[in-house]
């Protein structure tokens, strides 16, 4: 195994961890986001759309006004109660350089897998999760496992979660996805932040042409793309998906996945395919093209 599906495969033990530190009295409860207050999150690539999927929980659960940014976007003009920024390393420049703008203006929490990292400075409270940090450039447990602790300090119960990632990692890969060429996912609410990953996880091991939108955005232009040997999948309960949207991509002759799971555990197949695409196509896993571990800008 590469050290890419080697990390894959610890997903479900890394949730129960994370849900095991959110009920803790001592835990990071102190340093997230209280009900009511006004938050942004903000994270580059994997960790964006993390933000993206945790900021759409919190406020459609009523927990408070949130938004989700790119660190390098987000507006400066904007007043917050408290910004919450992810990096697995802790080292990414963007948002260094944004915790540094708001040192002494706005409360600041990050969320990293290294906590004696430069982002432990700017930060005014760092919540570590060393427990799934990663070596392999491609993020996966990390990102996953800190939408669980963010998921179960909102409330959420996840008893089942870590059973439905064992799930996912002991089934056979949905039938036709290997020798597929396209690959476009679908969520909704949070899931879309979901769907975005899923996208990000393709390209980046596997070098895949993938597209990530709202379901419903998909039949206003993108369902042009699906066609034979091409797949539409969908992150959600299949009885949830828009009604006719089925039949619209049976039409086009491409395959609609929906596996039916909690968004997170479905997921997990989406890594194992990245990874096995990966080997089909002769590439390595562990070092993607064009990537390493953290941007750090000169």
């Amino acid at each position: 195994m590469s050290q890419t599906e080697t990390e894959i495969a610890t997903q479900p033990d890394c949730w129960r961890q994370a849900v095991a530190l959110a009920r803790q009295p001592d835990g990071p409860a102190a340093a997230l986001p209280r009900p009511g207050e006004r938050v942004a999150v903000v994270g580059c690539g994997t960790s964006w759309f993390i933000a993206q999927a945790y900021a759409a929980l919190r406020e459609s659960g009523g927990h408070g006004e949130t938004d989700a940014f790119p660190a390098s976007e987000m507006p400066a003009g904007r007043t917050y109660d408290r910004v919450v920024a992810l990096t697995r390393s802790g080292t990414t420049t963007e948002v260094l350089e944004l915790l540094r703008r708001l040192r002494g203006r706005t409360p600041t929490t990050a969320v990293t897998a290294v906590p004696e990292s430069p982002v432990s400075g700017p930060a005014d409270a760092v919540v570590a999760l060393g427990f799934a940090d990663e070596t392999s450039v491609v993020q996966t447990r990390f990102a996953s496992t800190e939408l669980v602790l963010l998921r179960a300090h909102l409330g959420e119960d996840l008893g089942h979660l870590p059973q439905q990632g064992h799930s996912a990692l002991d089934e056979q890969l949905p039938a036709g996805v290997l020798e597929a060429e396209q690959f476009t996912f679908l969520g909704q609410g949070w899931a879309y932040g979901i769907a975005q990953e899923a996208a990000l996880k393709m390209r980046e091991a596997a070098s895949a042409w993938t597209e990530a939108y709202p379901v419903m955005e998909y039949r206003h232009g993108p369902i042009s793309v699906t066609a034979p040997g091409r797949v539409a999948w969908w992150f959600g309960d299949p009885t949830a998906l828009p009604s006719g949207l089925a039949d619209d991509i049976a039409r086009t002759g491409g395959q609609l996945v929906a596996l039916g799971r909690d968004p997170l555990a479905d997921l997990v197949v989406v890594h194992r395919l990245a990874a096995a695409l990966a080997s089909a196509r002769g590439l390595d896993p562990d070092n993607p093209r064009h990537l390493s571990r953290s941007v750090i800008l000169a």
